[in-house]
């Protein structure tokens, strides 16, 4: 993998090579039967795994609160038989859910960066929709799957289409009115991390 990395010139996390065409695609009525709406202001969040050693970036997803709440995991590798998928979209993502996606990430390696931006309805369902019709995305297409969806949006013109996740999050931190938050766990890391907070939280 190294190898393949330094001849391609990109440096894609395994986060981001692993998941892509593993997911299972619910129906359309699982996926409806799931949607969840947060209470409050419509926003976007960007979640970059970031190397703790190097700084660099290991997958990108996209915590999209809209008509309801969802996270676009492009290539992703997040599974649980209680989340419904649908073409690399996580359905039914409450607070719960995304401490979750968090845990399952963060470890020894990795912490999750979050970049939070409030957003229009508008531009909130605009996102929503494209992530909802993008599909599955290739293997490590992660961080070019989201940066195009971005870079549609009005007032997200600056967003350059990358396949850095660390690159599309600089390009988000420069946007107005960002707030950060990182997320540590010192552990060997899993996708189980994530499911046992879950199973705590209920």
């Amino acid at each position: 993998m190294r190898i393949w990395m330094a001849l391609a010139g990109v440096a894609f996390a395994a986060a981001c090579a692993q998941g892509a065409g593993s997911g299972t695609d619910h129906s359309p009525a699982e996926v409806a039967a799931a949607a969840y709406t947060a209470p409050g202001p419509k926003s976007l969040t960007l979640l970059t795994m970031v190397n703790n050693r190097s700084g660099g970036g290991g997958h990108t997803a996209l915590l999209v609160n809209g008509s309801q709440q969802v996270i676009f995991d492009p290539a992703g590798s997040f599974r649980d038989p209680r989340v419904i998928e649908r073409g690399d979209v996580l359905y039914g993502m409450s607070p719960k859910w995304v401490d979750a996606y968090k845990s399952s990430h963060a470890r020894k390696t990795y912490h999750v960066r979050s970049q939070t931006v409030p957003v229009t309805e508008e531009q909130a369902e605009q996102v929503l929709q494209a992530v909802i019709s993008n599909g599955q995305v290739p293997s490590a297409y992660c961080a070019n799957a989201t940066s195009a969806v971005l870079s549609k949006v009005p007032g997200f013109e600056g967003i350059g289409r990358t396949f850095y996740p660390v690159k599309l999050s600089e390009d988000f931190a420069a946007l107005p009115n960002v707030s950060t938050t990182h997320y540590y766990e010192n552990d060997e890391g899993h996708v189980i991390d994530g499911v046992q907070a879950a199973l705590l939280a209920e």
